[in-house]
């Protein structure tokens, strides 16, 4: 029987339109959910996702929170006990914002701690917006190369790569206007209704605000492979993912590497979370004969639920004991030790152990903790897939 292997994603800010939460609300248990995420957030969710307008919805500081307590919430309706989820959900990814959701979902920070962080992110985000006219334009359609060689030359970052034929170029309003001047050959422009320049150096200072609040924010490590919107690379240490969601605001979203992690994972079906439909779209376009599922609305939960079953294998490798943990493959490769580390070595946090090498170059895999080697559960020179476990340690105390 072919493995079955189900990852869940979390769409990006632009996702939500006017009235989405509407038929959720319904459902007393998710609007009482909703009441309760809307008050650590500080704002009346329930009124933004039903009778709020596009124009006011737009409002970064609105969406982004709006965006994560959707997420979490209809993976809390699919899934009543997660832990139901995390032995048969192969992978989860976020899209920009919906990372933060992702990583909630994973285990690796609390729903509350998921608002405060996306509260401040929005309103950080919209404060380094109003320091200087930006904004971004999607492109669709031209020469990869000949694309990324024109937003060189206009001083353009590339600050979501959704893969062939899908770059959203991102800077000031001047470099935006250059590039509709001079655009790549066989390209078509579409200039987005964001606030600013996404992803970029001109977030540098939300990222200082975030820095300040992830400091006290206390963290576990993934209870399923996580895939890093940076690199696409599988996280499973809580304090690198949580390192992860602060610096992605000012850099690319790589979601072209997050779906070739998903290809070497051998994902069968791509579930989306509301308001879905964008991270589905490019799968269908990209990663052709995997199956997909948008969950818009909870009358469609019970298929949702046959879709997951479907699907979902007991596919993480991954667990989680409070005795010891696990350093994983960050990607599909050839893993090779940096020396002979024999086991009962202690290893000193930050320590390399080796890397994982293959096509796209090599990865050095960390003990961020460091750490008392249990077990190595691989040999020099063995072929690994994201989110393999390598080493079994006993943490330091902390």
């Amino acid at each position: 029987m072919m493995e079955r292997v189900l990852v869940i994603v979390a769409p990006g800010q632009g996702a939500q339109t006017p009235g989405f939460l509407s038929p959720w609300l319904e459902d007393p248990s998710f609007a009482d959910r909703l009441h309760w995420l809307s008050a650590v957030a500080g704002l009346d969710l329930a009124h933004y996702g039903s009778g709020a307008d596009t124009e006011t919805i737009r409002d970064t500081a609105v969406a982004q929170p709006l965006l994560v307590a959707a997420g979490m919430l209809a993976a809390l309706s699919l899934y009543p006990q997660p832990t139901d989820g995390f032995g048969r959900v192969g992978a989860v990814a976020g899209h920009s914002v919906g990372e933060i959701g992702a990583a909630a979902g994973a285990g690796v920070i609390t729903a509350e701690q998921a608002m405060v962080l996306v509260r401040e992110r929005g309103r950080a985000m919209a404060d380094a917006s109003a320091i200087t006219p930006t904004g971004m334009t999607a492109i669709v359609g031209g020469d990869r190369d000949e694309v990324l060689a024109t937003l060189d030359r206009h001083g353009l970052t590339p600050a979501n790569d959704n893969g062939p034929g899908q770059i959203v170029a991102a800077g000031t309003r001047q470099q935006l206007q250059v590039l509709a001047d001079d655009p790549p050959a066989k390209a078509r422009l579409m200039p987005l209704s964001v606030a600013g320049a996404f992803h970029t150096e001109h977030m540098a200072p939300a990222v200082e605000v975030l820095f300040k609040l992830a400091r006290a924010v206390s963290t576990h490590d993934t209870r399923t492979r996580l895939i890093s919107n940076r690199d696409g690379q599988i996280v499973h240490s809580g304090r690198d993912v949580l390192e992860r969601l602060v610096t992605q605001v000012r850099s690319p979203v790589r979601w072209d590497l997050c779906m070739q992690t998903m290809t070497d994972l051998g994902v069968t079906g791509i579930l989306e979370m509301p308001p879905s439909g964008t991270l589905v779209g490019i799968a269908k376009r990209q990663l052709k004969g995997v199956e997909t599922f948008a969950l818009k609305t909870p009358d469609q939960l019970d298929d949702a639920r046959a879709f997951a079953d479907k699907h979902g294998d007991d596919a993480s490798l991954i667990d989680s004991t409070p005795t010891w943990r696990m350093l994983v493959s960050p990607s599909k490769g050839t893993f090779t030790q940096s020396a002979n580390i024999p086991i009962d070595t202690l290893l000193v946090p930050g320590m390399v152990i080796g890397e994982v090498s293959n096509l796209r170059g090599s990865t050095a895999v960390l003990a961020p903790h460091g750490g008392t080697i249990v077990e190595w559960i691989v040999e020099d020179g063995d072929l690994v897939s994201p989110g393999q476990p390598l080493v079994r340690l006993h943490p330091e105390s902390e």
